[in-house]
């Protein structure tokens, strides 16, 4: 339990910031899940158009810190090769 006035606005500072990054990561498996349903389906368009929201919710979610900047670069890159993979197999 912190006992100093910093110590308890630094504890509730990083209980919000805790939730804000838990709040950001869900929404990158949720659009990543929204991605693999749509390459799933083999539909060009959806797949094109959850890549494009995909791409900006990672890079989004780096630009605030929550992940690297190269983690986010390394995921926009795999999830574009899935989509670009499923182009040229149809």
């Amino acid at each position: 339990m912190a006992n100093h006035k910093s110590a308890e606005k630094r504890s509730r500072q990083a209980q919000a910031q805790r939730l804000r990054n838990r709040m950001n990561r869900s929404k990158i498996k949720n659009v990543v899940t929204k991605l693999d349903e749509a390459v799933a389906t083999g539909s060009t368009g959806a797949a094109q158009e959850a890549l494009r929201k995909a791409i900006s919710v990672v890079a989004k979610t780096a630009s605030k810190g929550t992940i690297h900047k190269k983690t986010a670069s390394r995921k926009i890159s795999r999830l574009t090769k899935r989509v670009n993979a499923m182009n040229t197999a149809v």
